[in-house]
């Protein structure tokens, strides 16, 4: 089986929608997905950036993606020693990443000191939770490091949501830590990323991740791809993620 996790297009976040760039990558996006065959489900956050990407694909295909409330973008957030006041889990500065190398293990991420006292650890269990409830009901359950399934099948779930949950999900069925995604990896908006099964022994399997933040969509109808939640790649006095274009939406 597959999953196909499609980040939003680029968003406005002050309506909680997208930009007008935005509504040309999900158009662009949705002639892309409505090609993919044996779709069992379409799955998409509460969240109205991530529900207007799916409309575009929806509408053409005629039916409509299951909101599932735990795919919102992943809330867990800590007291930031570095910036002195709450961020976003998945927003760390490099000196305080590396001055905790526990964040980068897949067993012990979630017990740093970092994040002590903060609600990561339910926001987790909540993440974790939904995607066992979502396989479940296609015949999967969890076994330590394996997904057993007697009965598995090709097949595709797509699922419309947010990078930081995007790569919760991704690290949770690949056994690794969120973090390391988090802050070494960049899905652009609208780029897709790509999971499936493999089976070597009959009923025991693993995801293997074989496509991340793809935007071949974009590329090939010339489009410019969005640097939305990407930090500057020179300094420029900002410490944000927002596109340059965007004016005074950013702040230094």
């Amino acid at each position: 089986m597959k999953i196909m996790i499609v980040r939003h297009a680029e968003p406005d976040y002050s309506i909680d929608s997208l930009t007008e760039k935005g509504r040309v990558e999900a158009e662009l996006l949705s002639r892309r997905l409505c090609r993919e065959k044996d779709v069992l489900g379409y799955y998409v956050s509460p969240l109205g950036r991530a529900r207007e990407t799916a409309r575009y694909t929806m509408e053409k295909l005629g039916g409509q993606a299951e909101v599932l409330p735990w795919l919102e973008e992943f809330r867990g957030t800590f007291f930031d020693p570095d910036r002195q006041r709450i961020k976003h889990c998945w927003d760390l500065r490099p000196r305080t990443l590396h001055a905790h190398p526990e964040l980068d293990g897949a067993d012990t991420w979630l017990h740093s000191p970092l994040f002590e006292g903060s609600n990561i650890p339910r926001i987790w269990q909540e993440t974790t939770d939904g995607v066992d409830e979502l396989l479940g009901r296609y015949g999967f359950h969890r076994d330590g490091r394996l997904w057993l399934n007697d009965n598995n099948h090709t097949g595709t779930l797509m699922l419309f949501c947010h990078f930081g949950i995007a790569m919760a999900v991704v690290a949770y069925l690949t056994h690794m830590s969120p973090v390391s995604l988090w802050q070494n990896f960049c899905m652009t908006p609208s780029s897709v990323t790509t999971l499936v099964t493999e089976e070597r022994v009959k009923g025991e399997t693993v995801w293997r991740c074989f496509q991340l933040g793809d935007i071949t969509h974009l590329l090939s109808n010339d489009q410019p791809w969005s640097t939305a939640g990407l930090f500057p790649e020179v300094y420029d006095g900002r410490d944000t993620t927002d596109p340059v274009e965007w004016g005074d939406r950013h702040h230094p």
